[in-house]
């Protein structure tokens, strides 16, 4: 079975990799951490939007390009390694997909032609306190319509103008459609390691919300959010992993000590074997994970599980060795390593934490295990 990409979308990787060495070099992300009043590029996301992204995997009637899952497979990796500092994860990955798979007619009319053409920002409002979100433990409630409750960490939910919010309605969890801009939203801006990804905190108060989806079965549909999400992430995360050992590489062939480049010594060299080792890991991982998306095979939360495991671990690793690589001058402001660091840590958060997913992955294989 061949896992490897078309010539058709190995053209649209490389369009997408000349694109953003063109417009979003790292200073873009650093730029957007410096000033306090940006939290995120809106230059970039207009950009991206007009490449038509946002839209790849939206169906043509609804004003998207219609490529698949495959394609924003490429794109995603490429936005990786630009550390991209635009809203594409929160809008692409969780609310249109999302809509995609539960909305109604009407929804899917309305939302996915606002995506497609960057008019609309999302954001996935789950988590109410720390550790891993459950049916039991939430306090959100719709009632009438009308939603009550607080989301914290949401991120993204500073500048999101539609928000994606699982709550209880008549005792059981949904996922609801709430216009984050309008009446009964408060937002609290939060500090995150990561700035040019920014989070908040919703205060929600009878804010009208409308349900994605049918009564009752919220965690089930937003498991299958997380599970598509988990694959596109793993390839951001794939192609930021690659991009700090291209970092390391290159800089430790430049660098002299002692009379020899530091690429020399054993010690770098094994270095540099690790991260390669576990970015090969976590791209035939992802690649599988793709695979079963593309095809809606049975094993899709298996293979999103693995996917995302894998690459959180190879991201954060590349990134952490990247700056010793660099020694002293790698953890300096001016050098583009933190940069990767930080979104690293950010994006091994965003659709849940690395040991979530590890209980998944072993509950999956149990079940396949019995069955």
């Amino acid at each position: 079975m061949n896992f490897d990409f078309s010539d058709d979308q190995k053209f649209l990787k490389g369009e997408a990799r000349k694109f953003l060495e063109a417009h979003c070099p790292p200073a873009r992300a650093r730029g957007v951490i410096d000033d306090d009043a940006k939290a995120y590029d809106a230059d970039l996301w207009t950009a991206v939007a007009a490449q038509g992204w946002l839209g790849a995997a939206i169906p043509e009637e609804h004003g998207g390009l219609g490529l698949g899952h495959l394609e924003l497979c490429v794109i995603a990796e490429e936005l990786g390694r630009a550390a991209a500092p635009i809203p594409f994860a929160s809008t692409v990955y969780f609310l249109a997909e999302a809509v995609m798979l539960a909305g109604d007619a009407e929804q899917k009319a309305e939302l996915l032609p606002k995506i497609a053409a960057g008019a609309l920002i999302g954001a996935l409002a789950t988590s109410e306190r720390p550790g891993p979100v459950s049916a039991a433990a939430l306090k959100a409630t719709v009632t009438d319509g009308r939603l009550s409750g607080i989301k914290i960490p949401v991120t993204d939910g500073d500048i999101a103008n539609l928000g994606l919010v699982l709550a209880k309605e008549n005792g059981k969890p949904g996922l609801f459609l709430v216009q984050l801009d309008g009446e009964g939203v408060t937002r609290e801006a939060v500090g995150t390691l990561d700035p040019a990804r920014d989070a908040a905190k919703l205060t929600f108060k009878d804010a009208p919300a409308r349900r994605l989806g049918e009564a009752g079965v919220g965690m089930e549909l937003l498991e299958q959010v997380l599970d598509r999400a988990a694959i596109l992430i793993a390839f951001e995360q794939c192609g930021g992993a690659d991009r700090c050992l291209e970092m390391a590489k290159a800089y430790a062939l430049e660098r002299y000590a002692f009379g020899r480049t530091i690429a020399s010594y054993q010690a770098i060299k094994h270095k540099l074997a690790d991260i390669y080792i576990k970015n090969e890991l976590a791209r035939s991982n992802a690649y599988y994970g793709a695979w079963a998306l593309n095809t809606g095979a049975a094993e899709t939360p298996l293979a999103a599980s693995a996917a995302r495991i894998a690459a959180s671990e190879a991201f954060w690793f590349a990134a952490k060795e990247n700056i010793q690589t660099h020694g002293g001058i790698g953890f300096t402001w001016e050098m583009d390593c933190h940069l990767y660091y930080r979104r690293s840590r950010q994006l091994a958060l965003v659709a849940g934490a690395p040991r979530v997913w590890k209980e998944r992955l072993v509950s999956h294989l149990e079940r396949r295990n019995a069955a």
